[in-house]
Formats: C-alpha cells, structure tokens, sequence
C-alpha cells in the first residue's frame, strides 16, 4: 500500500506539522459573539501568535482580532500569505470556501474543517492540489494536546 501527500486522514505527527506551520490562518465563519465557537477558536488562535484574518460578510465594516472583517477569501489582499483556512460553516457550504480558497490564495497549504464539518469532494479537490485537509477536528483542541498551552514547551 502506498502513502498519498497529503493523508487523508492526518495522524499525530502531521497534526503537529500543521499546527507548527501556521501563521495567517483566514477563519471563514467568524462571529463577533465571544461566546460562539467561530469566535473563541479565533481568539485561541490569535492568542497563539497568529494573524487571524476574519472572513464573514456580515461583519464587514468591523475589525476583529486587529484586522478588518472580509466579505470572502477573494477579498484577502494579495500580499496577505494565508496558509489555512478554518472553516466555520455547514457542509453544503464549504465547497465553495474551498474553491475560492483554491483560487484566491497562493499560500495556501492547509483546510481545516471544524468539528463535525466534514466534505469528502472538497477535501479531495484540495488533496490533488496538494493542501492539506484535516476534518471534523478543532484546533483550539489539538494545539494543547500535541503542543501545549501558548508559552508552554512541550518536550
């Protein structure tokens, strides 16, 4: 059996790869309520030391986590290098995000679809081009399981 790049389904090790990677991740689904899971995981992730680029057309005109709230990834400048995009919406929405994802963003190197978001035709549209797909999993989740908490060194 041969191994394809990249895994279908990601194991630890790779996990731990993307997660040490990122570094401008556009979250699709951002909500302003502190309260809601697209906000928080934002957070968690900006408190990380990532440029998180909020991406919902209903917030546009507000700033969130230092940066203006997007209409959709076609509106992130060129000279923004999103490496991942956290999707924050249904299945049925998310072949377009990837799309526009795919489209949009030269830096791309990974979709991550939150938990319970899974969409097996999209994450193969990415798979063949390369882009890493992790699903069903939150990252606000995997960071301090596989690297710790933000300051934390993890031996």
């Amino acid at each position: 059996m041969t191994e394809t790049f990249p895994p279908a389904e990601p194991d630890d090790a790779t996990l731990t790869r993307i997660l040490s990677g990122m570094r401008c991740v556009a979250v699709v689904g951002v909500s302003d309520d502190p309260e809601r899971p697209a906000h928080f995981v934002a957070a968690d992730l900006h408190r990380r030391g990532i440029r998180v680029i909020p991406v919902n057309p209903n917030l546009v005109g507000q700033r969130l986590f230092g940066e203006d709230v997007l209409a959709g990834l076609e509106a992130v400048p060129a000279d923004v290098p999103v490496d991942t995009v956290d999707i924050f919406r249904r299945p049925p929405d998310v072949p377009p995000v990837v799309d526009a994802a795919l489209a949009h963003l030269p830096a791309l190197r990974t979709i991550w679809m939150q938990v319970g978001i899974r969409h097996e035709e999209a994450a193969a549209r990415a798979r063949a081009r390369g882009i890493a797909v992790v699903q069903d999993r939150c990252p606000k989740v995997e960071f301090p399981r596989l690297l710790g908490s933000p300051g934390q060194t993890i031996s």
